[in-house]
């Protein structure tokens, strides 16, 4: 059975009189251990499809089962301590907490979990370990380089060893050399961890890293060629 199943997925907005519908009726099955991309123009229900996934968002109908439980009926208390088991969060600009440490930042997500000081200590050591920060753990965002600070977020993400992880253009605003050693240590984390990945992206090359890439248009999964088209 799929990691995750979405059946009839869809998510609608108003805005005035019109109806806004960044993902239509999306029939959609990923295994467990994945390494997926999503990509698509602008507007065309990636990070829509994402934010469901991770439970941030929920859809207008449809279902979205994961691993087993279908996460549109539960409240919003049981969502959240769903949400702080199964998922771990990458974003495009890091969102980091300035007046935080390296080390701070990543405790955050184990203060929703039953562990002791102890506990928490040794799980985001290991975190920044994996990501190459174990001497940064003491420094502030603003002492960190854009790719350090990335590595920041991804060692936040994986600290509570989520099942899933959901990375929305995890490379966008970084330089090649430090969006390519980004992609390098979520490619381990794929391999080595075992981890589900869903990554959103506009580029092709940051897409080459995943074992399969998906396209979206208009709120639907369409063939490369049709968004080439699209865009052209």
């Amino acid at each position: 059975m799929p990691l995750i199943e979405c059946r009839q997925l869809t998510r609608e907005f108003k805005k005035g009189q019109n109806a806004i519908r960044p993902l239509s009726e999306l029939d959609l099955d990923i295994e467990g251990g994945k390494f997926l991309a999503l990509m698509g123009p602008s507007g065309s229900g990636k990070t829509t499809l994402l934010n469901l996934i991770a439970g941030i968002d929920r859809p207008t109908s449809g279902s979205l089962i994961i691993d087993g439980k279908d996460i549109t009926k539960m409240s919003r208390s049981a969502l959240a301590a769903w949400r702080s088991e199964y998922i771990g969060y990458i974003f495009q600009l890091y969102n980091l907490v300035p007046v935080l440490t390296a080390y701070e930042n990543v405790e955050l997500p184990l203060l929703l979990h039953p562990l002791n000081r102890r506990e928490r200590h040794e799980k985001v050591a290991l975190a920044l370990e994996l990501v190459g920060l174990a001497d940064r753990h003491d420094h502030f965002p603003r002492q960190l380089s854009g790719g350090q600070e990335q590595r920041v977020a991804i060692a936040r993400a994986i600290v509570a060893d989520p099942k899933i992880i959901v990375a929305d253009e995890p490379t966008g605003d970084l330089d090649a050399a430090a969006a390519a050693s980004v992609m390098d240590l979520l490619g381990r984390l794929h391999r080595e961890l075992k981890k589900t990945l869903i990554m959103v992206t506009h580029d092709p090359k940051t897409a080459a890293r995943a074992q399969q890439t998906l396209h979206l248009d208009k709120g639907r999964l369409v063939e490369a060629s049709d968004v080439l088209a699209h865009i052209a």
